[in-house]
């Protein structure tokens, strides 16, 4: 006889509902009276149009903050996401897709966690340099990359993050990325602008504010350029997030990420092969002191 599948309530008490104390306003953590009245005043307004999950207060206050806290806005942008979710079947991507394709494609396009930084957030790589687009889609297609970027997101929201909050004791909701421009043509940026506009689409509209710190590294001359290609598909808010560094950027990623959880090929200690990179996916989520009634992460591949 299988388990009864984990509730919702049951997951969300699992690990802590709280941020880390902030001087920001619109967090667990800190909401001001008219912020705790909109927040009540849009989980009602969404009850009473039957929608049933996703409504706990952190999920709901990052839509509020992607939105100003304009509630019509806000309520739009949910509903818009619901709709999304069940189109696309992200409710249930992490069972349904599998990207057996990835160890190859991952050479391709390197993308990997690894580990967390000093605010506990995991730590996400991007190596746009190494991006082969052309021999890519001879072993996948876009549509399969955005759906495995959709598991990755998925993955991270319900495995990573809950890892993190209990390791840290207090709510972690996002993401610290490192975008790696080594080698990168300009040429090349051209060919991914289409990807990148759908997966910035994706990120911004229906995974809000899960980006916490965002480093561009080994941007080449002439990159600001390059950059204006990607610059109207990000908000302002996300534009703020971004530090585009040269060669010399290990001292800027040390203050945020501790020097043994950062590769060694990036100016850290941890000790891994490009390999382990790719596919080992370590950090709290894989520790068994911090993995909860959701189980371990997934791979998205199966390594068999």
């Amino acid at each position: 006889m299988s388990a009864a599948p984990l509730s919702e309530a049951e997951y969300l008490a699992s690990f802590p509902q709280v941020n880390a104390p902030t001087d920001q306003t619109g967090y667990t953590s800190n909401l001001t009276e008219a912020q705790k009245q909109t927040l009540k005043q849009f989980h009602d307004q969404l009850s009473e149009l039957g929608y049933t999950e996703r409504l706990d207060d952190a999920s709901l206050l990052r839509f509020l903050r992607a939105r100003k806290f304009d509630l019509e806005k806000t309520k739009q942008m949910f509903i818009e996401c619901e709709k999304w979710r069940k189109e696309f079947g992200t409710n249930n991507i992490l069972t349904d897709f599998h990207y057996d394709e990835k160890p190859l494609v991952a050479k391709l396009y390197p993308q990997y966690y690894h580990k967390t930084d000093k605010d506990g957030r995991p730590v996400y790589f991007e190596e746009l340099g190494k991006v082969n687009l052309n021999e890519m889609l001879k072993l996948t297609t876009q549509d399969r990359m955005l759906k495995n970027l959709v598991w990755e997101y998925e993955s991270f929201a319900r495995y990573r993050l809950a890892a993190c909050s209990r390791e840290r004791d207090y709510l972690v909701e996002t993401s610290c990325t490192i975008m790696d421009l080594k080698g990168i043509s300009i040429s090349a940026a051209y060919n991914v602008v289409g990807y990148v506009k759908e997966a910035s689409k994706i990120g911004q509209d229906y995974y809000p504010e899960r980006m916490g710190k965002f480093y561009l590294i080994n941007a080449p001359f002439g990159f600001s350029t390059a950059f204006k290609l990607f610059k109207p598909f990000l908000d302002p808010v996300t534009v703020s997030k971004i530090h585009i560094l040269g060669s010399s950027y290990s001292k800027e990623l040390l203050k945020q990420i501790p020097a043994e959880n950062l590769p060694t090929k990036f100016g850290g200690k941890s000790e891994v092969t490009d390999d382990q990179l790719y596919l080992n996916d370590y950090g709290p989520w894989r520790d068994p002191k911090y993995i909860g009634p959701e189980g371990e992460a997934p791979r998205a591949f199966d390594a068999n």
